[in-house]
């Protein structure tokens, strides 16, 4: 990625990769769970929300270990391994990214003579969950891969995926790390918005590259409507296809089975389950999210759908269950 190594970048990159060995490695089991394997808290400061650490050197052996937060690495110079949760090795090569759940496990590994520049950009749990989750929410796919943690605290499961060198993603990076390199008491209010439309291109590569879509227009047309369910019109549909809304609306139900109107309905009805059962989401935010105009037709639709109402998932969400605290 030597294109965007301008020397404003350079001296940042330097400067966090010569703080990287006194972040906070606080590897210790997790007292909470029973288990022996090694735990990786908060690595920043616990005032911050988000934080970037640079590994730049020619050797990193990590032990195995887990994370109390999402983490999104980028491969930035030269390649390095990683040991994933299920103990397979994966080549993280230049220009690819490797984002991992909380609690999955991870164990960066490279012995080499060339300098390898690994770029981490961390967002605490409960940060992502409250600010984040709503930007990425239409894409299901993604949705669920940053739920899981919500209810299984040893998931298994993470994105590897290499990004073009045209990417907008790369520039963005480079701000990103130049502006927590240089610190002032506004970097998370300017940072934050950042790793989140960093997280929206990330989201709009995997999709392009990691997500089968079927070339059958009924396909095309119904992954559309899940994608936007919570703007989706006949109309905007009919527009971004070519087609009249009449036509889509007697071409749905003939090729799927399903009008337009029930397919929308079972895509908000997917999420709405998900939200209320995995997050702390208010459920008016929640009726936000899924492009309610009012919490009430929300309200008529979840009941009308499940036979029940929002409420029950709430409470039953409010009870103890096996899961793990937001704040460790």
């Amino acid at each position: 990625m030597y294109k965007y190594m301008d020397q404003e970048i350079l001296l940042a990159l330097e400067k966090l990769g010569e703080d990287f060995p006194d972040l906070n490695w606080n590897f210790r089991p997790d007292h909470t769970s029973g288990s022996r394997e090694l735990v990786s808290h908060w690595l920043g400061d616990p005032s911050e929300e988000v934080m970037v650490n640079v590994f730049k050197g020619t050797s990193i052996q990590e032990p195995f270990h887990r994370q109390d937060f999402f983490f999104i690495h980028f491969a930035y110079q030269d390649a390095y391994e990683t040991l994933s949760a299920d103990r397979n090795r994966i080549c993280v090569s230049e220009g690819s990214c490797y984002i991992g759940q909380p609690y999955s496990g991870y164990a960066a590994n490279r012995v080499s003579d060339k300098e390898c520049i690994i770029i981490g950009v961390l967002i605490r749990r409960d940060t992502f969950i409250r600010e984040y989750l709503q930007a990425l929410s239409a894409d299901t796919a993604m949705l669920r891969f940053f739920l899981e943690p919500q209810k299984n605290r040893y998931s298994e499961e993470f994105l590897h995926f290499t990004i073009p060198d045209h990417s907008p993603v790369w520039k963005l990076l480079g701000l990103i790390v130049w502006e927590y390199a240089n610190k002032t008491e506004h970097t998370q209010k300017i940072i934050k918005p950042m790793v989140m439309a960093l997280s929206m291109y990330l989201s709009s590569e995997y999709k392009q590259q990691c997500i089968t879509v079927k070339e059958s227009l009924e396909d095309q047309i119904v992954q559309y409507i899940e994608i936007n369910s919570d703007t989706a019109t006949l109309s905007s549909v009919a527009t971004h296809f070519g087609y009249h809304p009449v036509y889509i609306s007697k071409f749905l139900p003939k090729k799927t089975g399903r009008t337009f109107s029930e397919i929308i309905l079972a895509s908000r009805m997917r999420r709405a389950k998900l939200l209320l059962k995995q997050t702390d989401l208010s459920i008016e935010k929640i009726a936000d999210m899924l492009g309610y105009s009012n919490s009430s037709n929300f309200y008529k639709a979840f009941r009308c759908y499940f036979g029940t109402s929002p409420h029950e998932y709430f409470k039953d969400r409010m009870e103890p269950k096996d899961s793990f605290p937001l704040e460790v």
